[in-house]
Formats: C-alpha cells, sequence, structure tokens
C-alpha cells in the first residue's frame, strides 16, 4: 500500500474505524478466510496487508475461559525460562485464539513478553526477534485503550534498536531483529485507539518522541540494508505524517528530512527513488502556523532552493513527480503565507513541462491549469492585512521570467544539456503561466531587451564545419516525383551553446509561445530591427521570426495543457493582420543585400559569368551582348577571394532559414498565401537553381511546403497554375541579365518539375535565350547551357522513344533464327553461288536481273515529279531539339572544359530525342562530326569519356551512317589508347582504381562491345578490338576491367559466334574435340593441351556461358 493510503488508513484508526475492515474490538468480525498482519513487503515500504490462508482445520477459541486456560501454561513457562522454543510456542498457541478474545486477554498474553524484553542482561537476536513477531500478532489484531501500556510498549521497542551503551545510536543487531522491530512499531501506530494517541503532543513526551524519530532517521541513513533503510524513514515519516503537530514541536525534524531528501546526488545507490519521492510526499503534508511561517520563511526559502536545485532535473521520474506534487499541494494550500517561496515554488512546477515522463508531463500540464487560473488573483486574497496583499502572480512570474532571461545565456554556457534543458522548461513554462498577461510583461522595454537579446545569443549557430560550403549539387537539376509525396531533406542545425537538439525544439516552442500570446506587430518589428542591424544576429533573428508568425498562426503550439490549432484562448488575430505580419518579414527576406548573397569561395567559371552580367554600368541583355569586359567596373557583391569559411556557411544558413521562413508563413496562411506567390515564388525557384546542395534542398522542401499550404497536390501543379506570371517574370528579367542572373536557373527549374504543357509557354523564351547565346556566347554560353541541359532532360522525360531503332533488335533475331534453323545443305549451295560470283560467272544475268525497273517504281517517280517537294513541319519539341543541337555544333571546340563537358551532355540528350525523325538526326550527327572526333581523340580525358557516352548514344540511333566513319576514325585511336594502357593496368595497385586513366579505360570498355554490336562492324575492325582487349581477359587486370573485358566479347560474339569460337579455343582449349566420323580428321586448336594461364578462368567463363563448353579437360 503507498504511503498516501497507509495515511488515510491512519485516519480512520484514530477515529475508531477502518474502512470495511472494522477491528473486531469495536463490534465487527474479520471474516474467516482472512487474517491481518504487518508484513514488509517487497519494495520496502511497510504496509497493512489482507493475507488470505486456509481454512483452518479446527475452529478458532472464542471463549475467554478456554482461551486463558489453554495459554496459561505456556505464558508461565516463557516467565520461567525465556527461551526461543518457548516464546515460539505461545506464538503458536497465539493463532488459534480468534481476535475478539485476544483483546480481552490482551494485558495478560503481552505480560510475559514484556517480560523477557525487560529483563536485564544480553539476549539473544534470535529470542528478541521471535518475542517481537509474537508482540506484533497481538498488536495487529487487537487495539491499544490505555495510554500506560501504549507508551511502555512504545519505549521497550526503541530500547531494541538502541545501543547499550549510546542510546542516541543503533544497535548492531541483525537486519532481521531491526525489519521485526520496525514492523511492530508501525503495528503500535495503528493499534492506538480513541484519543489516547493525543497525549503524544503533550510537552512531557516531547524528549521521548524525539528521540525516537531521530533514531529512525539515523538508522534510514546508516544502515547497510537498503530494506531497513528505508522502512526506518518510511516509519519516522509515518509517525510525523499521521501526527503533523510533531513536525513543528520537534526541533530539527524538518530540516532533517528536508536534508535527506535533497541528498539525490546519491541515487539509488543508497537511498533510491523511492525513498526519495516519499521525501517530498512527506514534505508535501505539513502544515506550519503562522508564527512559524514568519519566524522560519527565510529559512524554509533556503531549504526549497536546495531541494529543488539538487532534484528537479533527477534521472528517475518518481522523484520528479513528488517534486511537482510538494510545489502542486504548497501552492495550493499555503501560497499566502510562502512569501518568496512562491517563484520557487513555480520554477519547480514549470521546469517539468516538457518531461520525458509521460505520467509527470501530463501532472505538469494538470497543476499548470489550476495554477493558471489564478494568475491575475492576487496571492492574499484571503488575507489582506498582510503586507504583499498587492503582489500576484503576474509580478511573481515577470519577474522570475526577467531575471531568467537575464541568466540564460550564462547558464546556456556553464550548464550541461540536462540543465539546460530545464531552464528552458521552466522559462516556457512561466509564458505558459502567464498566458494572455505575456503581451503584457513584453510591453515592458525592459522586459523585452532582456527576453529577445538572451535568445539572439542562445540561438547562435556553430558555422565553423567546412563540409556545409564543400556540398554542390546541381540544384537546377534536383529531379521530382509525380506523385504527391516528398521526403524532407534533413538539415541538422549546429549550434554553439548546446548540442541536444531537443533544447533546439524547446527554444522553437518558447518563439511560437510568444507568437501566440504577443503582439505580433510589436515582436516582428523588434526582431526585424535586430535582423537588421548586424548580421551577427541575422540568422537567430530569422529562426525567432518564423516560429514567431507560426505561433501567431495556432500552428505547433501547447497552451494550457492543450494543443491549439487556433487562438481560442487569446483575441484571434485577423488574417489580415497576419498577412501583413508575413508581408513586412517576407520584404526583408527577399531584398536584394540578404537575398543575393555569396555563398561560394572559389570563384567557379559560372560565378565569373554571373559576376561579368552583374557589373554597370552596362545593361547586358539578349538584344544588347556586345558590350566590352573590360569597360565593366567592379561590382561589390562579387565573390572575394577573400571570403572565409565562415562567412560563406553564415550566409549559407541564413538563405536556408529564410527559405524555411517562407514555407512557415505558407503554412500560416494557407489558401491566403496564394496571392503572395506572385512576389515569393520566384525568389524561392531562383534558390532551388543554386548549386550549393543546402540551398538548394532547402528550396525544394520550401516548395513542397508551399504546395501543400495552397492545396496544390505536386510541385507541377504549383508551377503550371502560376506558370503565366513567372514566365513573364522571366521572360522581362533576360532583357536585364545585369541585374537578374538567375532567371535562366529559374527557367532551368520550372522545366525540370513540369510536365510537356509546359512547352508551348516557353517556346518564345527558349527562342530567346538561343538568340542571346548567339549574340554573346562568349558572356552566357555557361549560364544559358544549363537551361538547355534542363529542357533536353524535361524533353526527354516529356516525349520518351516510341520507335526505336530496331536494326539491333532485328539482327539479333535473325542470329537466333540462323541458330535454330540452320540449314547446312543451303549453306554450301549459298557459298558455292557467291563463290562463283567472286570468280565472275553468271554476273551478266544477275545485272540485267538488278537494273531492271519495276513499272510501278517508274509511276511513283513520275508523281513524285510532277508535285512540289515541300517538308513537313517539324513537331514543336523536335523543332527545338535540332536549334539547341546548332548551338552545341559551335561550342563543343570552346577553350572550357566545363563548358564542353556541359555541352556534350546536351548533345547526348538532342540525339535521344532526336532518334526518331533519322532524316534529321543524321544531317546534324554528320555536321557535329569533326568536332566530337575531336572530343574523342585530342581532349581532356575527362571529355573523352564524354564524349564516347555520345558516340556509344549515337551508334545505337544511326549505326549504319556511323560504321565507316568509327571504323576509319575512332576505332584506331581507341584500340591504340587500351593496349597502351593494359601493361600499366597489369602492373597497378590498389590506388590505380581512384586515376582518371582507370575510369577512361574502364568507360572504353564498357561501351565498346555495344558499340561494335550497334554498328556491325567488318570482321577486321572487330579482329583489332580482339587484339586491343584480350589482355584484360588477364586475372592480374582490375577486377571492374576484367568484368568490362568480358561484356565486349560478350558482344562480340553475337555479332561474329564462330570466328570468336576459334579465337577463345585458340587461347586456351579445355577440350578435345572427337570426329564424328572416322573420315574426317581430328580438330588440332593451338590451345589444346596449354597449362592454365592468367587468361584461363575468363575463357573457361566465356567458352562456358556462351558456347556451353565444358571447362574439364
Amino acid at each position: 500500500m503507498a504511503p498516501s493510503r497507509v495515511s488515510s488508513s491512519i485516519v480512520s484508526v484514530h477515529t475508531g474505524q477502518d474502512g470495511n475492515n472494522r477491528h473486531p474490538a469495536f463490534g465487527q468480525t474479520v471474516p474467516e478466510s482472512a487474517q491481518f498482519k504487518v508484513e514488509m513487503s517487497s519494495n520496502t515500504t511497510i504496509r497493512l496487508l489482507t493475507v488470505a490462508v486456509m481454512p483452518p482445520t479446527m475452529a478458532l477459541i472464542s471463549d475467554p475461559k478456554i482461551a486463558f486456560a489453554y495459554l496459561r501454561p505456556a505464558c508461565v513457562l516463557l516467565i520461567r525460562e525465556a527461551t526461543f522454543n518457548n516464546v515460539e510456542t505461545l506464538n503458536a498457541q497465539l493463532k488459534e485464539v480468534d481476535d475478539a478474545t485476544l483483546q480481552q486477554l490482551q494485558e495478560y498474553i503481552l505480560f510475559p513478553l514484556r517480560f523477557v524484553l525487560k529483563v536485564p542482561g544480553p539476549k539473544k537476536d534470535k529470542l528478541v526477534q521471535a518475542v517481537v513477531e509474537a508482540m506484533n500478532h497481538v498488536l495487529g489484531n487487537t487495539c491499544i485503550q490505555s495510554w500506560q501500556i501504549l507508551r511502555e510498549l512504545f519505549s521497550e521497542l526503541f530500547l531494541c534498536l538502541c545501543s547499550p551503551d549510546n542510546p542516541g545510536k543503533p544497535a548492531d543487531t541483525s537486519e532481521e531483529l531491526k525489519l521485526a522491530v520496525l514492523g511492530g512499531l508501525d503495528a503500535l501506530l495503528h493499534a492506538a485507539y480513541g484519543d489516547i494517541v493525543f497525549k503524544f503532543f503533550e510537552s512531557k513526551m516531547l524528549p521521548e518522541l524525539g528521540a525516537g524519530i531521530s533514531l529512525l532517521l539515523t538508522l534510514a541513513e546508516k544502515e547497510k540494508s537498503r530494506h531497513v533503510q528505508r522502512s526506518g524513514r518510511l516509519l519516522g515519516m509515518l509517525w510525523l505524517h499521521s501526527y503533523p503537530e510533531l513536525q513543528w514541536r520537534l526541533p530539527g525534524s524538518l530540516q532533517e528530512m528536508s536534508d535527506k531528501a535533497t541528498e539525490s546526488q546519491l541515487g539509488p545507490s543508497r537511498f533510491g527513488p523511492r525513498l526519495l519521492a516519499s521525501s517530498w510526499k512527506m514534505l508535501s503534508f505539513s502544515q506550519a502556523s503562522k508564527d512559524w511561517v514568519k519566524n522560519t520563511s527565510e529559512k524554509l526559502c533556503t531549504l526549497l532552493k536546495k531541494i529543488i536545485s539538487s532534484t528537479a532535473a533527477h534521472q528517475h521520474w518518481r522523484v520528479r513527480l513528488e517534486l511537482l506534487e510538494l510545489a502542486e499541494h504548497l501552492l495550493d494550500t499555503c501560497s499566502q503565507s510562502l512569501g518568496k517561496c512562491v517563484g520557487l515554488l513555480l520554477e519547480a512546477l514549470v521546469g517539468a513541462i516538457n518531461d520525458e515522463e509521460p505520467i509527470v508531463k501530463k501532472r505538469c500540464e494538470v497543476a499548470l491549469k489550476k495554477a493558471s487560473k489564478k494568475n491575475q488573483m492576487p496571492v492574499n486574497m484571503e488575507n489582506s492585512k498582510c503586507t504583499n496583499s498587492s503582489q500576484t502572480f503576474t509580478d511573481i512570474l515577470s519577474e522570475n521570467l526577467h531575471s531568467l532571461a537575464t541568466s540564460l545565456p550564462r547558464l546556456m554556457r556553464t550548464s550541461d544539456d540536462q540543465n539546460k534543458m530545464f531552464v528552458l522548461n521552466v522559462f516556457l513554462g512561466y509564458l505558459k503561466l502567464l498566458g494572455p498577461l505575456v503581451s503584457v510583461v513584453l510591453n515592458s522595454a525592459v522586459h523585452l531587451e532582456r527576453i529577445s537579446k538572451a535568445l539572439m545569443q542562445v540561438l547562435e549557430l556553430d558555422v565553423a564545419d567546412v563540409r556545409i560550403v564543400e556540398e554542390r549539387g546541381h540544384g537546377g537539376s534536383l529531379e521530382t516525383s509525380s506523385g504527391s509525396h516528398h521526403s524532407k531533406h534533413i538539415r541538422r542545425k549546429h549550434f554553439l551553446h548546446f548540442t541536444d537538439e531537443k533544447i533546439f525544439f524547446v527554444l522553437t516552442e518558447i518563439c511560437r509561445t510568444f507568437g501566440y500570446y504577443g503582439n505580433v506587430f510589436l515582436l516582428t518589428d523588434l526582431f526585424l530591427d535586430l535582423y537588421r542591424q548586424s548580421s551577427a544576429y541575422r540568422k537567430q533573428a530569422a529562426m525567432v521570426l518564423n516560429e514567431i508568425i507560426r505561433g501567431a498562426a495556432g500552428i505547433a503550439v501547447v497552451a494550457n495543457g492543450q494543443r491549439s490549432e487556433g487562438k481560442a484562448n487569446v483575441v484571434p488575430l485577423s488574417q489580415e493582420d497576419l498577412k501583413a505580419a508575413v508581408m513586412l518579414v517576407m520584404e526583408e527576406y527577399f531584398s536584394s543585400d540578404h537575398w543575393h548573397l555569396v555563398t561560394v569561395n572559389e570563384e567557379t567559371h559560372r560565378d565569373r559569368q554571373d559576376r561579368l552580367l552583374l557589373r554597370p554600368p552596362i545593361l547586358l541583355s539578349i538584344s544588347n551582348a556586345h558590350a566590352d569586359p573590360l569597360q565593366f567596373g567592379t561590382f561589390a557583391c562579387a565573390s572575394s577571394p577573400t571570403s572565409t569559411v565562415h562567412q560563406l556557411n553564415s550566409n549559407i544558413w541564413q538563405l536556408c532559414i529564410q527559405l524555411e521562413g517562407v514555407a512557415c508563413f505558407a503554412q500560416a496562411l494557407g489558401d491566403n498565401f496564394r496571392p503572395l506567390l506572385m512576389t515569393s515564388l520566384y525568389p524561392v525557384l531562383e534558390k532551388a537553381g543554386e548549386e550549393t546542395l543546402l540551398i538548394s534542398q532547402a528550396a525544394l522542401d520550401s516548395m513542397w511546403d508551399i504546395s501543400k499550404a495552397c492545396g496544390y497536390f505536386s510541385l507541377k501543379e504549383l508551377i503550371n497554375e502560376n506558370s503565366d506570371y513567372l514566365l513573364n517574370d522571366i521572360s522581362l528579367n533576360l532583357q536585364r541579365l545585369s541585374q537578374h542572373p538567375q532567371a535562366p536557373r529559374v527557367l532551368a527549374v520550372m522545366l525540370n518539375h513540369s510536365d510537356c504543357t509546359l512547352l508551348p509557354l516557353v517556346r518564345d523564351i527558349i527562342q530567346d535565350v538561343l538568340m542571346a547565346l548567339d549574340l554573346s556566347y562568349d558572356h552566357t554560353a555557361s549560364l544559358f547551357c544549363s537551361v538547355l541541359h534542363a529542357l533536353m532532360k524535361a524533353l526527354v522525360r516529356w516525349f520518351p522513344m516510341t520507335s526505336n531503332t530496331t536494326k539491333d533488335s532485328m539482327r539479333f533475331k535473325q542470329t537466333s533464327t540462323d541458330k535454330e534453323v540452320f540449314d547446312v545443305r543451303q549453306f554450301l549451295l549459298d557459298y558455292r553461288r557467291q563463290k562463283e560470283l567472286a570468280e565472275g560467272i553468271g554476273i551478266e544475268e544477275d545485272d540485267i536481273d538488278e537494273l531492271e525497273i519495276p513499272p510501278q517504281a517508274v509511276f511513283e517517280e513520275d508523281d513524285d515529279a510532277s508535285g512540289p517537294d515541300v517538308k513537313a513541319e517539324l513537331p514543336t519539341h523536335l523543332s527545338i531539339t535540332k536549334d539547341v543541337m546548332e548551338r552545341c555544333i559551335h561550342l563543343l571546340s570552346d577553350s572550357n572544359l566545363c563548358l564542353r563537358l556541359k555541352v556534350l551532355d546536351v548533345l547526348e540528350l538532342c540525339v535521344s530525342v532526336l532518334s526518331e525523325k533519322e532524316d534529321e538526326l543524321l544531317p546534324m550527327t554528320h555536321r557535329c562530326w569533326p568536332a566530337l572526333v575531336q572530343r574523342l581523340t585530342a581532349d581532356d580525358p575527362l571529355a573523352v569519356l564524354r564524349a564516347f557516352r555520345v558516340l556509344c548514344t549515337l551508334s545505337r540511333t544511326c549505326g549504319d551512317f556511323l560504321r565507316r566513319r568509327v571504323s576509319k576514325e575512332i576505332l584506331p585511336k581507341l584500340s591504340s589508347s587500351l593496349v597502351h594502357q593494359a601493361p600499366i593496368s597489369t602492373k597497378a595497385g590498389p590506388v590505380y582504381t581512384h586515376t582518371l586513366a582507370y575510369k577512361l579505360q574502364l568507360a572504353v570498355l564498357e561501351g565498346l562491345g555495344s558499340l561494335c554490336q550497334s554498328l556491325d562492324l567488318a570482321e577486321a575492325d572487330l579482329d583489332v578490338v580482339c587484339e586491343a582487349c584480350l589482355p584484360y581477359l588477364s586475372c592480374k587486370q582490375p577486377i571492374r576491367l576484367q568484368q568490362a573485358c568480358l561484356s565486349v566479347f560478350h558482344h562480340l560474339i553475337q555479332v561474329d559466334p564462330d570466328s570468336f569460337w576459334l579465337t577463345l579455343n585458340e587461347l586456351y582449349c579445355p577440350s578435345s574435340f572427337i570426329p564424328p566420323h572416322p573420315d574426317l580428321q581430328p580438330m588440332r586448336l593451338s590451345g589444346m593441351g596449354r597449362p592454365r594461364d592468367e587468361y584461363s578462368d575468363n575463357v573457361l567463363t566465356l567458352l562456358r556461358e556462351e558456347f556451353g563448353q565444358s571447362g574439364d579437360e
């Protein structure tokens, strides 16, 4: 039974009742199937248990005369011989007598037991324990009506615990004996009947009672046994709890309890959470007189400060729960007499507002709701004569809030994360207790300044991580799914003064609570001023502003223990006011000084293009593109080589926070944010095209949040529905590239996240981009190539190929058919005919047959000649692709490597789109071929890789057209390169796989097989490829090069299986071939009988997989 239930049981005993089981002496009987006894439970608390027993084999003795005669011999024998066996005999007989009879014979039965304890001289612990247990049985089933007997038993039992030499210290006895005596004292307290217990309050009893309780508390402190510790303390507090008058009449009792309770640093190793929790419960039931409070209020304040500071963040939730109950009880019952202690108790109360334990958190919410009702009531309403009658809870809370805000930066720098969490929870609790009165507190300039500066210092970010600025992405090429689901990117902020992410969540809730209860315009003006004042405060101010707007809209705010989705408990903020505040903040976010920030350290080619475009005074546009760049002045926003990593990271995080803010504003306004898309969507799309990975991800997440808040199901719908004014802005900004160099990136983002319905709208803009590229490709090529790359990727996605070239598939089918229905006779006839033709036999007849023209063909030619040759108009996407490919031809020879790489990527996509229109693709391929050959044979290895990938794409779409060109111009150099690198890669170590030469080898080998098969190369070309690739079948080559070489031979075998079967068996033949007929000569291959070497494993793999040839010799 918990202590609180014991207390209720004690009160009922004092009044002569004991719940449903009344004592037999009061006229009621205990059920026959149960009996009462005092027992130490497993959790070491003393409680009254009802223990079920088996029905007795015989009825209990109920006649006092018979019981007296039955017990008398054992009692007499015990007086004569005080032995353990005699005590056990008496104890066994006592259990055969019913409770009513025991009540009548109580004094007679207790006399021999008490006599044994009073006999002078040493006694064995076993004997004393048996005597005390017998007394426990009597006391547990009877009540004591005599004050004299009650007092004597109290002294006799305590003497069993005292040391003979020093009565103030516990005796050195067994643990079992101490537990039995403690159980006897508990039974004695329960057995006291009527008003006799109040005689303990008399002055003459105070020394004796005080010594006993002090002994119990000392026993709890010094005893090694945890059971005895807990039992002694609980029993001592039980006496004080049952008779609260003793707390104020016994000197030092409350102080001693407080000292023991605050020793929480010892934790479970000594007292444990249950014991500390019980200490709190004891203190929470303490009651003091007015005179005592007046004299000792300062001491009590000191005690409470010590208790709260040492246990408010205790590791066990029961201790925190009891501290919460203590604070709640004192505030409910005696707040008018606590004086300065009210602030401490409120601190303890609100500190559990975000407790990890649900039970503690729920209890805290209930207590806060109860305390908030008193918020505007005078603390001393019931006692108007008190000098502090004018003080209110609001005054106390505002003072505590001001004090905590002043010390918050210091606490966040010096405390550990657990204490930081508690301090912030206290701060949040004060705000929730104040409720709507937060706005009143914030009207104080002193409070407002302290709180704002505290938040600025606490939320300071750690921007020293170099990985932030190093992480690069392709913001303009971010793909998005067509569905409505999106997984947000995780961007964990790192702060200077704390590491636990839960602390940041509490800080954001504090800011939202300010926005929920405070004056939004006052707060936005304040933090916007801080935002403008210094770059050191800008990121923190933006974070606070974002959460204030969310809180003003009632998003993720818990008020008075209930989550609020709207401002139901305060004066609601109109949508117009909220929209006005949002527009005020967004205007500051989107200003040029705060939106176009330097985010890269080294000036890339793309940044140089942007810087050239940004140079005044000449306005570069698509119609004024020939200005001399040497005449341009310097521009202050250009990327400075002296920009530090700290500054760049700070700018990156500032942009990310501002993008998060736009998403917060959209969530706050919902559908009302749609009109603001005209001014907010374009800047967000700008940042989605950033190369800095963190910024582009933040912008993409913001776009998704905006689309959901405004009722769009996907980014595609968001962009398509707002494409009219987005494209209008892009078109205007393309005319003023010097002022708006980000316009092409916005177009690229739109293309990446839209569908083919956007194509008719952007056609004119694409033509403007191509015209600008023609007029000044020296300055705008890199900028516009990103747009062209996004455009071609979009076209490939929007218009997938429906009629792929079927040459490869048909060739493969024909090869498969030949294998299935191979006819030897027909093969020999065909061979004979080809041989005769080669010798000139029968060629005349064949030529005549071939020269005959069918009549139908003649008529068709006449029909064609009679009409004009009108070329059909190309579809829009093919026309745009052809125009883009025209520009790629000119840019393939640009001096900038990065630009050439991007152009090759665009060219590959153009080939994929034009593949469905061969008559357009072949002329364009012819035109770009010379520049492509240069990239393949005389360029940087990176360009060779990209160019080879383009060649492979071309071979799949126009293989016959390229066969001779590849055989003459490309294949010899590729083969020579492979032959040259083979010895190097054979001898290289593991580091070689990270080199560019290795990557080039791997790319060529991975694409060479499909290239040969697509082009259907002649036998001589296949022999060249075979000779170049054979060294890569060696097991000494890197494993990936071996695998790529195997793929080459898989493709070559598809083209000419017989030739490559012979080639592989000449290299290594694991089998001997027996002729099917004796007249045939045995086959002899050079690979037969050759021992295994470095090529054997891969050769066997090819023979087994392609020809089913066994590797068993």
